[in-house]
């Protein structure tokens, strides 16, 4: 089974396509279409104004990302292709770098202050734990009649 977001993105695709003119839409193998046709989501509909340019257009990524393979494969250039890579890469490693920073193993722990030792063992609580009015006064009344708890 296709995820949904790929049916809807090959329904957005087949639409997108049948707008090129037809050596253009020639050079793209039968098979992929017939495959776009197979797993589209029949029950989506989805149009575009050929007029606009498609960028402006409300177009899924996962469809662009099959215009973009399909313009890759089928159209471009060699330096055409060189470039998309560059781009492609590029994109990858900016996504990689908002990643690490956001979910940076080696800050992970900055954060925490609040550091329990309990024997050998140390523990680092990642929440800040304050005791309740309630808490601070029965632990105040045990330190005045000198319980240890």
């Amino acid at each position: 089974m296709i995820n949904s977001r790929y049916a809807k993105a090959y329904t957005e695709v087949l639409e997108i396509i049948k707008y090129f003119p037809k050596e253009e839409f020639a050079k793209i193998p039968e098979e992929k279409i017939e495959f776009y046709k197979n797993n589209m989501d029949k029950d989506y509909v989805f149009s575009i104004n050929p007029e606009l340019d498609l960028s402006v257009q409300n177009i899924s990524p996962e469809a662009n990302a099959i215009i973009v393979n399909l313009f890759t494969s089928y159209y471009a250039t060699e330096e055409q292709k060189i470039k998309i890579k560059e781009i492609l890469d590029l994109n990858q490693k900016k996504e990689e770098q908002e990643k690490r920073e956001k979910y940076n193993p080696d800050d992970i722990f900055k954060k925490a202050n609040n550091v329990e030792t309990l024997g050998n063992n140390t523990y680092t609580a990642l929440i800040e734990y304050k005791e309740s009015f309630f808490t601070r006064f029965k632990n105040f009344i045990f330190k005045i009649l000198h319980i240890s708890r």
